[in-house]
């Protein structure tokens, strides 16, 4: 049985994604607080953005969600949603 999405809910679905973005920003973290403690100069700059990583992913990552689901819901308007086939599993 086909199914298609027709609407994507912006502000739930970027909440999702803007968690998901921070968590895996914390990555990113671990990478950048051995270059805060050990780094000189230059590294420390470098060490700082790595470790404010999870903050940026999250921003951006909700900023550019927002606005892919939004052209999502307007173009699937038009154009139809995604289409996917589901079956039911006993």
């Amino acid at each position: 049985m086909k199914k298609q999405i027709t609407r994507i809910s912006v502000l739930q679905s970027s909440k999702i994604v803007v968690t998901l973005y921070i968590l895996f920003g914390f990555l990113y973290s671990l990478a950048g607080i051995p270059m805060l403690i050990f780094g000189g100069g230059d590294m420390k700059v470098i060490g700082i953005v790595y470790t404010a990583m999870p903050l940026i992913m999250g921003l951006f990552g909700f900023i550019f969600f927002a606005i892919f689901a939004a052209l999502y819901n307007l173009l699937a308007r038009w154009l139809g949603g995604v289409e996917f086939e589901v079956k039911d599993v006993g």
